[in-house]
């Protein structure tokens, strides 16, 4: 067996002065690290504690330390006149020992022992860029967020005494505060005759889809989306196993004759929807097609899942309630976000549906989120109950609406001979549809080269279409300008 003298514990020991970890810890671990992986095999004897904290600059009383705390995990054993031994399953054939540089122990396998099942389904396709400027899919401007005063709301909800014995219990029933001051909000802001029994609470709209297509949607089902639908929506599905179906689109909505014709081909499952501002036309389903939607659905059984994609953002008009709020025979799932304009901490989930559904879906919840976020959901009931929401939204929209009609305006005055839209009534995107043949990659790589960024994930382009997603929610009038400089400039040349 090696000599402890011969084995370089220097090499392959590495000591963070800086971190919270305290030194015997770190040396303790690394050890058995080393232990784990054969190159200190069984019956290794150790240096003595004088011997090794000479070896690693340390003092002689951490030293002590690091061999009470192998001691005490079982790794090593202390021989009276003879020394400190590894102890385990003696090896048949020792690792060498030489090289420890070359042999890391801190290098964590790059590949499993084994084989299991990948997905390309759900291959990322969000793109990053370095880019100053970017257009992107119609997110919130987080420097018009009041941070300070959302952690104000949080911070005195920490302090609270009442509050410390539920911060460190389970609870994915979620805050019952929140849920009664969310459905009275719902209730005021889009006629959804609820109470809180019907609400449950989740991280994200992807979360709520989840969980729903987990309950009601099998391998095979027929699932309606639009032509152009939310694509992560429709991995969700497609990761379900479902049959989806697309249906077309025009600029009042879904078009309900198509979704009759597919009812009388085949057994449909559900209906998925974003008819505030669908995704990604940003069109409004006009309020007699959602009247004889929930007619059909009635007719022919199927569920309606309505996503309230960016209902908080309209300027021009009130909005159009929610089917979910007309819906007398149990047949919508209503799904949205809640805080979308605040700062993304304080973002959260919400699902709406029948008790009966609401009670199957805490379990889900239950396995996937069990925790939840107790004290961040009190503090979102607290700016409902003080008028926080309102007041910020209020003040917020004002701004989106003010940047909604700058980035029209440089658009007509820049590309009106190469591209149509329609000012959307809400949201925080253009739909933008070429007049021109046009390579829209192409376009994107040659405006990365000026400075702007433009994601795949906007473009759309096929043999029938060429459009664009342009988002304006987080580009301030000088960030838009420049952006639409560059967006001109390469779009004419390509053109």
């Amino acid at each position: 067996m090696d000599s402890p003298v011969r084995i370089p514990y220097e090499s392959f020991i590495k000591i963070d002065r800086k971190t919270e970890t305290p030194i015997y810890l770190q040396i303790a671990n690394q050890l058995i690290n080393a232990i784990q992986r054969g190159f200190l095999p069984f019956g290794t004897k150790l240096p003595g504690t004088r011997t090794f904290s000479e070896m690693l600059d340390i003092h002689r009383n951490t030293a002590v330390a690091v061999y009470d705390e192998l001691s005490a995990q079982g790794w090593t054993e202390s021989l009276p006149n003879r020394g400190t031994f590894i102890i385990g399953k003696e090896q048949e054939k020792p690792v060498e020992i030489n090289n420890f540089e070359q042999k890391s122990l801190q290098n964590y396998p790059k590949t499993t022992g084994f084989s299991f099942k990948t997905s390309n389904i759900l291959d990322n396709p969000f793109e990053h860029s370095n880019c100053d400027y970017v257009f992107n899919d119609g997110v919130p401007d987080i420097r018009l967020t009041q941070i300070g005063q959302h952690s104000r709301f949080y911070s005195s909800i920490l302090k609270r005494k009442s509050n410390q014995k539920i911060s460190g219990h389970y609870n994915h029933d979620g805050s019952e505060f929140f849920k009664e001051h969310l459905s009275r909000y719902l209730n005021l802001s889009r006629g959804l005759p609820i109470s809180k029994n019907n609400l449950l609470i989740t991280r994200s709209t992807e979360m709520s889809i989840y969980i729903v297509s987990e309950i009601l949607l099998s391998a095979g089902d027929v699932v309606l989306v639009g032509a152009l639908s939310y694509f992560s929506v429709n991995m969700i599905f497609m990761k379900a196993g479902v049959q989806m179906v697309s249906i077309p689109i025009d600029e009042d909505g879904i078009i309900v004759e198509s979704v009759r014709e597919a009812c009388k081909k085949q057994k449909i499952r559900m209906l998925y929807l974003t008819p505030h501002h669908h995704y990604p036309t940003t069109v409004a389903l006009s309020a007699q097609r959602r009247f004889e939607l929930l007619e059909l659905s009635q007719e022919y059984g199927f569920i309606i899942l309505e996503d309230d994609y960016d209902y908080e953002f309209h300027y021009d008009k009130s909005p159009i309630l929610p089917l979910a709020s007309a819906d007398t025979s149990g047949m919508v799932i209503y799904i949205g976000s809640f805080g979308k304009s605040l700062a993304p901490g304080f973002r959260t989930g919400f699902i709406v549906a029948p008790e009966n559904l609401m009670s199957e879906m805490r379990k889900y919840l239950g396995i996937i989120d069990r925790q939840g976020d107790i004290l961040m959901e009190r503090a979102l009931g607290e700016m409902i109950a003080e008028g926080e929401i309102n007041r910020y939204l209020k003040k917020s929209l004002k701004v989106y609406q003010e940047r909604r009609d700058y980035l029209c305006t440089l658009l007509q005055d820049s590309l009106d001979d190469l591209v149509t839209f329609r000012k959307p009534s809400g949201g925080l995107a253009i739909w933008l549809e070429w007049k021109v043949p046009v390579n829209l990659m192409q376009l994107s790589r040659n405006c990365a080269r000026d400075n702007l960024f433009i994601p795949k994930t906007l473009l759309y382009q096929n043999k029938e279409l060429t459009a664009m997603r342009l988002g304006f929610g987080d580009l301030n009038a000088d960030e838009m300008q420049k952006s639409v400089e560059v967006f001109s400039k390469n779009a004419k040349l390509i053109s």
